[in-house]
């Protein structure tokens, strides 16, 4: 324990540029990669030892657990933007007060999402035209999700504090301890007591709130400026203010942007279940394939904090130009495995034919376009380090809530198909990027164009 809660925190001010975004992006990519794991095994378990109902339940689970999960994750990114400024600034008194702040607003989310998850959602599955064979289960499954995203969203928030003052390995221990308790769980639950669907739920949520556990603990005991102090806990006014300021723009969008996913899953779930059981593999596998151009946008995002925090300005432009040069060969080397595999990973969660045969056709359509979604991904994430979440809110808004929701809409009424509903994620990605590139290298930009006398 004694060597866990040494500090293990990364000063990005100084150093080799890709070899401190690469050190700090694969304990991401590999604490990101068990994050995933959590309801990916739960899929592989009810695909494997349920029905393919159970897997299709899960699968338009997704998109409703990523809605509300994606508003907390805005607030947490702008509390890791600020927190990550304050570090860089050196200045402990206002990072003390940024953690205690980011910890009771975190609370406080608790108790609404976690109200709103377990009221909204049979209304919002409804909405998903959810058929009656996979309704109850999903419903089962979603609300005992709901009742336990405690552990999920303090877990998160207390990574995000120590990954925005360079700590992105501790974090992964737990994450990794909390995974593999999960997948025993898992097999325990499902495969031996015979719980169905609901020992899936509960497997997941057990191992999460342990994992929260054990952040919180880290964070408490922890001998620095950012330890959570409980009797501290509270709201400080300027800072809150400026957590919302970069956090809720976010939060809009990934909360958006993720309702509008919801539709998404109602036009496939005008299909069969053989459909959806695909496209739930699909999903699954496809979140792995994102893994690492997620992992280095959040890295560009704490090293442009961190260096603008410091008044490293030079420093923070070059992460960038840098960063869409990896992203872009990872991206190359990712896709061809995925292409030729395709049948074999869609097998991992359902032997069926037409659901091998669904699930392989949405990855062979879809994986190409992963290019383009690794540009935006790079303008974002150092866009949000430089405070600026408001003009990437409004672009991916507009390139995956409006633009796509109309695209649906046109291209299914005039009897596009299942190909057309396919293709309604790479359109959007297209135009993101496109968008992105635009505003980046246009004088709006204040991390390439900075105000006079802007300060920290």
């Amino acid at each position: 324990m004694a060597s866990v809660l040494q500090r293990k925190d990364t000063d990005m001010t100084y150093g080799s540029i890709p070899r401190l975004l690469i050190t700090f992006a694969i304990p991401l990519l590999i604490g990101n990669l068990f994050q995933q794991l959590y309801n990916t095994v739960d899929s592989i378990v009810v695909g494997n030892f349920v029905s393919k109902q159970a897997l299709a339940a899960v699968g338009c689970s997704t998109p409703i657990i990523n809605m509300l999960i994606g508003v907390f994750m805005g607030f947490s990114s702008g509390a890791g933007v600020v927190i990550s400024q304050y570090y860089g600034a050196k200045d402990g008194e206002k990072l003390h007060d940024a953690v205690q702040t980011a910890i009771t607003l975190t609370l406080i989310l608790c108790a609404v999402l976690t109200a709103v998850g377990v009221t909204a959602a049979p209304f919002l599955l409804r909405m998903m035209d959810t058929p009656a064979d996979v309704f109850p289960e999903a419903v089962e499954y979603l609300r005992i999700f709901f009742w336990g995203m405690t552990g999920t969203l303090l877990y998160n928030m207390g990574a995000g504090v120590l990954r925005a003052v360079g700590d992105s390995t501790r974090p992964l221990y737990f994450l990794i301890f909390s995974t593999l308790l999960n997948t025993v769980l898992d097999v325990l639950f499902v495969r031996f007591f015979s719980w169905g669907i609901a020992g899936a739920a509960w497997a997941t949520v057990i191992s999460q709130c342990i994992s929260a556990l054990l952040v919180m603990l880290l964070l408490s005991r922890a001998k620095t400026d950012y330890r959570v102090d409980y009797r501290r806990l509270g709201i400080r006014g300027r800072i809150l203010r400026k957590i919302l300021a970069i956090g809720l723009p976010s939060a809009l969008q990934l909360g958006i942007t993720a309702f509008s996913n919801v539709f998404v899953q109602s036009y496939i779930n005008r299909f069969d279940s053989s459909a959806m059981a695909g496209w739930a593999a699909y999903l699954k596998i496809d979140s792995f394939a994102m893994l690492p151009m997620m992992s280095l946008s959040l890295s560009i995002t704490t090293f442009v904090g961190q260096n603008l925090g410091a008044g490293n300005r030079d420093r923070a432009i070059s992460a960038p130009k840098l960063a869409m040069k990896m992203g872009l060969a990872v991206m190359v080397v990712i896709l061809t495995p995925l292409m030729i595999f395709a049948p074999q990973l869609v097998r991992l969660f359902n032997g069926d034919p037409e659901v091998l045969r669904f699930g392989t056709w949405f990855i062979r359509v879809i994986s190409p376009f992963y290019l383009t979604f690794s540009a935006n991904q790079v303008y974002m994430g150092a866009l949000r380090g430089a405070g600026n979440t408001r003009s990437p809110m409004f672009i991916s808004l507009g390139s995956f809530v409006v633009f796509r929701q109309i695209y649906l809409f046109v291209s299914y009424r005039l009897g596009g198909g299942l190909l057309a509903v396919t293709l309604g994620y790479p359109a959007g990605w297209i135009l993101c990027s496109v968008l992105l590139y635009f505003y980046y290298h246009s004088r709006r930009n204040t991390l390439l164009y900075p105000p006079e006398g802007e300060t920290i």
